[in-house]
């Protein structure tokens, strides 16, 4: 059965062609597996609440008519502003508009939000973009320069709301430099999602080609109930494809976790247990109440843009496990500075178990992508990142806004966590505060960081190890439990060019103490890992022992060994000490992002300049299995990875060369 909606319709319709639905929402009543709902262009200010879900093989598909036409919102144009003095205006809107869930009363909050200000869930948008929340009229009435914000221009565009409480009514004034309110396009947000379903369990739906924006989503950390604007709410087979998603408050896209009442943001309503526990006691409850391959996850995201939003493109934890990610371009993510906490990022998953991330173009995030905990069997192949550090001195502001910022950040896990064919030139690449990862035909342009800390909870007294689990391979069930040793690591035929340092970075690095969390480095290659064992180092410690009456021993909290085979070194990037077959050359790189017929691409002199070396075809065999979970370096489906496809999918030839691409060419 084939649904029409079209918002300009008259009401009454009967979602045929000729008498169409004139709301999404009358299509998603009744539209069960196997049915299409197809949309006309024009703006749809609804939450869609699917109230059926599809079957595997069956799903239920939305699709936009024409492609990015349909807008899904949850926002209201507001047009009744008054001039208060100066730029500053002010609007009454009855809180009847808002039902039961008022944004402009609730605050955000949630487990490892840092509420540094009060942030409500509502925002006022001029010409589709975010103005800033202060804190008083005061401060809309003198607007000062929000120092955090990448966009600090934009930053004097600011509101305060306050509640008439006589009048049953919301109050909202704004800052609009010189811009009429009552001519410019002046939203504000009512709903909290946009197409997502109130009910767990509603599988097997396909959006498709919309563009979808300005939700007042919660805050979203893995301990709590995840929402987005988007997502499937604990189900399975979703596909969102060539949206525009953009100007969630918290999250664009959520594959994230179900709400358990009694766990539901315990460690900020209970206070006794600390968040790692309280998370730990997630995983487990999930595992009781059917968090299976079987049941949950199995998602695709692909083709999206998705940007600006104030905590994540994508967000998930357990609800995204054996997902795909692929050819989205993720952008802008937490540059209002608005937020801070830490669950940021251009995505942003926990137990990413069997999930790929492909050919996304990743760039000016606080982060790009953060794997936090269980990231085992996850692949990251092909995929683009840049800019995503801090980009100005004036940003700098560490206590409260999450440090500097780099492409990739993996944390507490056990892997295998594989990181292959990309490139990352962000002056922090990979934040590896984990075990378990092999980095394999990369270029890394920036720094390794956080290598043997950030494992711990930070107590100023007392040992705090994070025991994380690892999982039985290709599933969910949880395997074991334990710290992180830190090692286990693999780095085979990388470039690693180290960028010019910005000052203010190098300073930083050079000037701060590291703390348990982060060492501030910007200095390029694997040179941290030299005080790590060899293979055959580690081996040794065992040598004789036959596995009873063993005198007291530390081998088996040592460090991991770490593997390094066919890297190259530029720009005085320095390998480890204990690398025997590094090439560090002499010659100079110069490495940067330029548009190629509207798409990014490198423009470097490296393939001028690559030296000559001994790289062999990698494959999984040739990877040490990840220590912990006992698991190798392979696709999803448990078959072997021969690493013979570059960055641009072309097949790799006889002769094997360092980097992403198979032959001496540019992107």
């Amino acid at each position: 059965m084939t649904y029409y909606v079209n918002v300009a319709a008259v009401q009454g319709g009967d979602g045929s062609k000729a008498k169409p639905f004139n709301k999404i929402q009358q299509a998603a009543e009744i539209a069960k597996a196997g049915d299409e709902v197809i949309v006309a262009p024009g703006v749809y200010r609804e939450w869609v609440n699917p109230k059926n879900g599809g079957a595997e093989g069956k799903p239920i598909v939305y699709r936009s008519e024409k492609m990015k036409a349909a807008h899904i919102t949850g926002a209201e144009s507001i047009k009744n502003w008054e001039k208060v003095e100066g730029n500053v205006y002010v609007t009454r809107v009855s809180n009847t508009i808002f039902g039961d869930f008022n944004p402009y009363k609730e605050l955000v909050k949630g487990d490892w939000f840092i509420a540094y200000m009060t942030a409500h869930l509502g925002d006022v948008f001029l010409n589709g973009k975010s103005m800033y929340e202060v804190q008083s009229l005061e401060e809309v009435k003198a607007p000062k320069i929000f120092t955090p914000s990448w966009n600090q221009e934009f930053t004097v565009y600011n509101w305060y709301t306050t509640q008439d409480e006589a009048k049953n009514e919301t109050v909202i004034y704004a800052n609009f430099q010189g811009k009429d309110p009552n001519v410019e396009d002046v939203e504000i947000t009512v709903r909290r999602n946009c197409f997502y379903p109130e009910a767990e369990g509603k599988g097997y739906i396909t959006l498709s080609g919309f563009t979808v924006s300005k939700a007042a989503c919660q805050w979203a950390p893995p301990t709590a109930y995840q929402e987005g604007m988007i997502g499937p709410h604990w189900s399975k087979g979703w596909i969102i494809e060539d949206c525009e998603v953009f100007e969630a408050k918290c999250s664009g896209i959520s594959l994230g976790k179900y709400c358990q009442p009694n766990n539901d943001n315990k460690w900020l309503k209970w206070k006794y247990k600390d968040g790692t526990q309280t998370e730990r006691d997630c995983i487990c409850q999930a595992q009781i109440e059917g968090w299976t391959k079987e049941n949950i996850g199995s998602h695709i995201v692909r083709r999206c843009e998705i940007h600006h939003c104030g905590q994540t493109g994508i967000v998930g934890h357990l609800g995204g496990v054996f997902s795909l990610i692929e050819d989205n371009h993720i952008h802008h993510i937490n540059n209002k500075q608005n937020l801070a906490g830490a669950e940021i990022g251009g995505i942003k998953m926990h137990a990413a178990i069997d999930v790929v991330y492909r050919r996304n173009h990743i760039h000016h995030c606080t982060r790009g992508l953060w794997l936090d905990w269980q990231a085992q069997g996850t692949r990251v192949t092909q995929n683009f990142f840049h800019d995503n550090t801090l980009p100005m001195e004036y940003n700098m502001n560490q206590e409260s806004l999450g440090g500097n910022g780099e492409d990739v950040f993996i944390e507490v896990s056990h892997g295998p966590t594989l990181l292959d064919n990309n490139i990352f030139l962000s002056d922090r690449a990979l934040k590896l505060a984990t075990q378990g990862v092999a980095c394999v035909h990369n270029i890394i342009a920036g720094s390794l960081d956080a290598v043997g800390i950030g494992t711990d909870n930070g107590t100023p007294n007392r040992v705090s190890p994070r025991y994380t689990p690892y999982h039985v391979p290709h599933r969910t069930e949880v395997a074991g439990f334990m710290t992180i040793l830190h090692g286990d690591d693999k780095f085979y035929n990388n470039i690693f060019i180290q960028q010019p340092m910005r000052p203010f970075l190098k300073k930083v690095m050079e000037e701060t103490q590291p703390n348990c969390w982060d060492d501030n480095n910007v200095k390029v290659g694997t040179y941290m890992f030299s005080k790590y064992p060899t293979f055959e180092e580690w081996d040794a410690q065992f040598e004789g022992y036959c596995g009873m009456g063993s005198v007291t021993t530390d081998r088996y909290y040592s460090e991991l060994p770490v593997w390094a085979a066919g890297n190259v070194y530029f720009n005085g990037a320095e390998p480890s000490s204990k690398e025997k077959d590094a090439v560090v050359s002499d010659k100079k790189v110069e490495i940067a992002v330029v548009e190629k017929d509207g798409k990014p691409a490198l423009k470097t002199n490296l393939y001028e300049v690559l030296p000559e070396t001994n790289c062999k075809l990698i494959t999984t065999d040739d990877i040490f299995m990840a220590f912990e979970p006992e698991e190798k370096y392979e696709n999803p489906d448990g078959t072997p990875i021969t690493f013979d496809t570059d960055y641009l999918g072309n097949k790799r030839g006889s002769k094997v060369i360092p980097g992403p691409y198979g032959a001496k060419c540019s992107n």
